[in-house]
């Protein structure tokens, strides 16, 4: 796997150490869980049929990191996500994952006739007083206070997704996997959902892995952004307090793109 330098904002490069990805707990735990893995995946491979997906992967999310995941199509970067969230079994290697973690899909996937709180706590398994108060509190931090019961047919396709990351927060996760989660919205509700994520992610304390296709989203939303090619990650890219349309953006814009080429 290879590891890139980081340009600065003069246009100076300095090289990097290859600590290999890494994650993070949440922000109700106590300060120090910032180091604990809560994903570790080791030599991975996943076959389908006669034909190999993934090889040999593996990462480590620790913490509160932020790692993206990306490649083009049929790279494996969505299979990786789903061994990762154990959606799917590995034809070898090992996973370790934190038990509480939460899966947002690229839809929102809400079930049309139950109500919002009854989309967000669907598998919950608190009393109904908790799942009551957990829902006001999900809904209140994407921004949808007072929607718990309204039906999914009068929202719209952002605030459905919206609902879906609520239903992921009401868990309380350690770690939040999210496959594409923003790819079916419009330009302006991706750009607004992608500065909730961050705002989530600073005030809950979860660690991310999030696959896209998509350069200027890896670059916003990830601290650390892993390329996948025919099921290998090949590189690895510190992304770390790049500020939008800086030249530390557009060097890492330019090294994603011949990348990923």
């Amino acid at each position: 796997m290879t590891t890139h330098p980081v340009c600065e904002e003069d246009g100076s490069c300095g090289a990097t150490k290859d600590p290999g990805p890494s994650t993070m707990p949440p922000a109700r735990h106590a300060s120090g869980a910032e180091g604990k893995t809560v994903l570790e995946m080791s030599g991975i491979a996943k076959i389908f049929g006669e034909r190999t997906v993934l090889n040999d992967v593996s990462l480590t999310v620790r913490g509160q990191d932020k790692v993206v995941l990306i490649g083009r199509s049929g790279c494996g970067k969505s299979t990786l996500l789903r061994l990762a969230a154990e959606l799917l079994i590995p034809s070898s290697g090992t996973v370790r994952r934190a038990e509480d973690a939460a899966f947002v899909f690229q839809d929102a996937r809400l079930v049309p006739w139950l109500r919002i709180w009854q989309n967000v706590t669907f598998g919950c398994h608190a009393s109904a007083s908790e799942r009551r108060e957990r829902t006001r509190e999900a809904l209140r931090s994407v921004g949808l206070p007072g929607r718990e019961n309204d039906w999914p047919a009068h929202l719209s396709g952002g605030q459905q997704q919206r609902v879906a990351l609520a239903r992921a927060l009401v868990r309380h996760p350690r770690l939040l996997l999210l496959d594409e989660p923003f790819g079916a919205l419009d330009a302006l509700t991706r750009a607004d959902m992608q500065d909730l994520l961050l705002e989530l992610q600073q005030r809950h304390h979860y660690a991310m892995l999030l696959v896209t296709h998509d350069i200027e989203e890896a670059i916003i939303l990830g601290d650390t952004v892993l390329t996948l090619r025919d099921g290998h990650i090949t590189d690895r890219i510190d992304c770390t307090g790049v500020q939008h349309d800086s030249l530390m953006h557009l060097e890492l814009r330019e090294l994603l793109k011949h990348t990923l080429q």
